[in-house]
């Protein structure tokens, strides 16, 4: 799970549980995409969130773009991983914790 908050800062967590686990506030979420670039929502309470897929469809430029958009202004000087092939991009992502 690719997970994005108010202020575009990404968030790469394992799986949705613990993603679901992890996020506190529903209104601090913008964005995010599943492994497959499909764009996630989220419903809930605080601390009691849920993601589901909002679309079939991959977004994948878009998540490209905003992997890039946050590398730049959180991590400078450090690039976005390059993989062409998607799941070497998104494994490529660093996961929250590690």
């Amino acid at each position: 799970m690719v997970l994005f908050d108010d202020d575009y800062h990404m968030y790469v967590l394992p799986d949705r549980a613990s993603a679901e686990a992890w996020w506190e506030m529903p209104d601090e979420y913008a964005l995010g995409f599943d492994a497959l670039a499909r764009p996630l929502r989220m419903t809930g309470e605080p601390h009691q969130v849920t993601l589901e897929l909002s679309g079939d469809q991959s977004a994948e430029a878009d998540l490209r773009r905003l992997v890039a958009d946050h590398f730049q202004r959180f991590l400078p000087g450090q690039a976005p991983p390059r993989g062409a092939d998607l799941s070497e991009f998104v494994a490529g992502l660093p996961v929250e914790g590690e």
